[in-house]
């Protein structure tokens, strides 16, 4: 009876839907746990971590104070430290303590990160005056105020050297931003109109119709931008001292004194002697900061901003070009096309497409896009720009068609599965209500398979928005602070170079430096491309689910 019971179970199929329920919840409990560690290691790097001062006695040598933050400590067995040229004793237990530190001082020290024996460590403290200056360049500096100078001279020591501190850093900021707007906006207008002035001097003399009449309103024209230059030469000329002006005087744990313009400071906190509630604040504003600001120190320092914006423009733009090839592609094939031989080898052919490694798209962007298409573009149409390149190089628009070919055979296969599905009867109906085949492909058959086309189009962004290889050979590069999209026409500029989130994490994982400094960032940055991910998708989502309950009722 129970091998007959047991034998009805498993014909029931059961089995398999349990371990298809146990095979899904593993998957997911992986992914929970995956993006959770990613979270923890990320996010936790914008809190502000107290600052520990203790006495490092390492045998056989002099006793010094170590100041900085514990990042990361572990237990090590005595052979390898001993192994690693430390002296360590032979006596003790078997395992000791490990810990990272970050020391920062890397005006002074050779490295802002030590790994030192904990078991070595004594007299640990916290100190309230302890602070950490947060540097434009050479990382962090760890120690005391000492005063607060102005051109050279000390205006506030002591207890009020602190306040005095923030005041000035707060007006320092401004003065920066300030610069900031100057620097990008006005002088990039003026420097965009002066090189359209060239280039439009350049074509008028290869057309041979630069006369005297065209010279003279053009000299006119690049007075007025050289007018405009030297006033605002004259502003960031005057800004720059008053950025410059001010400073600090900082002593490390040893002792030695080290004098800080407030120009390089970026924050200047005291870790230690801040609660709860105002190290919450300080967290947000540095996430803020993560997320608005430019890279910095080599991208492992300051925002991600211009990644962000150069990851979505990019998708975006890749999708507006994947979507109609896609569905006109798949239209064809389902609605128009002869079934035959011919047809199933082109469906062959565009499922073996999705297969294809992503770094031959971009060897083929490169080669087709780039030097063919661009470089074509620029003999046509900006020959005054020659032999320097418009669209002949590497940029947004051809890293959008690169990922628009890779993401093309995604959206076809939904495509044409959503076309499939829709009913013979309610085509033969439309047409004999006397609707033409183009009518009823426009209004009832493109309508319904809509949902389906989000679905290749959510599978198509999903999949881009995350390629590295192919986007390294077409238009993203390590740095590129300025956006594609300015005040200055044609205000979209597609044959810019922009910053990806996925390179990012490539270049600052890979390529940093400073790898101890950069390992958060890592973390920080790949939750961020997987939260934009989502949000692209669950855009796209909202978009289908809506289209799908709109279309329900004709399904039914």
């Amino acid at each position: 009876m129970k091998k007959t019971s047991l034998k009805s179970w498993v014909k029931s199929g059961a089995p398999g839907v349990w371990m298809s329920a146990g095979a899904v919840s593993i998957a997911v409990i992986m992914t929970i746990g995956l993006l959770a560690v990613i979270a923890v290691r990320g996010l936790g790097h914008f809190w502000p971590a107290d600052v520990i001062s203790a006495q490092y006695d390492v045998p056989g040598q002099v006793k010094h104070v170590l100041v900085g933050e514990l990042v990361q400590s572990e237990q090590v067995p005595r052979a390898r430290l001993k192994g690693a040229g430390l002296p360590v004793p032979d006596q003790g237990t078997e395992f000791m303590t490990r810990d990272l530190f970050k020391i920062g001082n890397r005006d002074i020290n050779p490295s802002d990160f030590s790994w030192i024996v904990g078991e070595w460590l004594t007299e640990q403290s916290k100190p309230a005056e302890l602070m950490t200056i947060e540097r434009r360049e050479w990382g962090n500096f760890y120690g005391y105020l000492v005063n607060v100078k102005e051109n050279g001279k000390i205006v506030a020591e002591g207890e009020a050297a602190w306040p005095q501190l923030q005041q000035r850093i707060e007006r320092v900021q401004k003065i920066s931003d300030e610069l900031d707007g100057l620097e990008k906006t006005e002088i990039g207008a003026i420097n965009h109109g002066i090189e359209r002035l060239r280039l439009q001097a350049r074509k008028l003399e290869l057309n041979g119709k630069l006369d005297a009449e065209a010279q003279a309103d053009m000299a006119a024209e690049r007075a007025e931008y050289d007018a405009r230059y030297t006033e605002i030469e004259s502003r960031l000329d005057a800004l720059h001292a008053d950025f410059n002006r001010d400073s600090l005087t900082a002593r490390d744990a040893n002792g030695k004194e080290v004098e800080i313009s407030l120009g390089k400071v970026v924050h200047a906190y005291q870790p230690n002697a801040m609660g709860v509630g105002t190290k919450l604040g300080f967290y947000f504003k540095k996430l803020w900061e993560f997320l608005s600001d430019d890279p910095r120190e080599a991208n492992t320092e300051g925002g991600i901003f211009p990644a962000i914006f150069g990851t979505v423009m990019m998708t975006l733009i890749m999708a507006v070009i994947v979507t109609p090839f896609g569905v006109l592609a798949a239209v064809y094939l389902r609605e128009y096309a002869r079934q035959g031989p011919v047809t199933r080898l082109i469906r062959i052919a565009v499922n073996n497409l999705a297969g294809v490694p992503a770094i031959v798209y971009g060897v083929f962007g490169l080669g087709f896009f780039v030097y063919v298409l661009g470089g074509s573009i620029d003999r046509l149409f900006f020959p005054e720009s020659l032999p320097t390149p418009t669209f002949g190089t590497p940029g947004l628009m051809w890293a959008s068609l690169t990922l628009a070919l890779l993401a093309v055979p995604v959206v076809i296969v939904a495509t044409e599965e959503g076309l499939a599905r829709i009913p013979l009867t309610l085509r033969e109906g439309s047409l004999a209500l006397g609707a033409t085949k183009a009518e009823t492909l426009w209004k009832i058959v493109l309508p319904m398979a809509s949902p389906a086309m989000m679905t290749g189009l959510i599978l198509a962004v999903a999949r881009a928005a995350g390629e590295v290889a192919p986007l390294m050979l077409v238009g993203v590069v390590k740095l590129a602070p300025s956006l594609p999209v300015d005040g200055n026409y044609p205000y979209l500029h597609l044959d810019q170079k922009i910053m990806h989130l996925g390179f990012h994490i490539y270049d600052v994982g890979f390529q940093s430096p400073n790898v101890e400094a950069a390992r958060p960032l890592v973390y920080a940055t790949a939750l961020l491309l997987v939260l934009v991910i989502a949000l692209l998708n669950l855009s796209a989502v909202t978009i289908r689910n809506r289209l799908r309950e709109k279309y329900k009722a004709l399904d039914s």
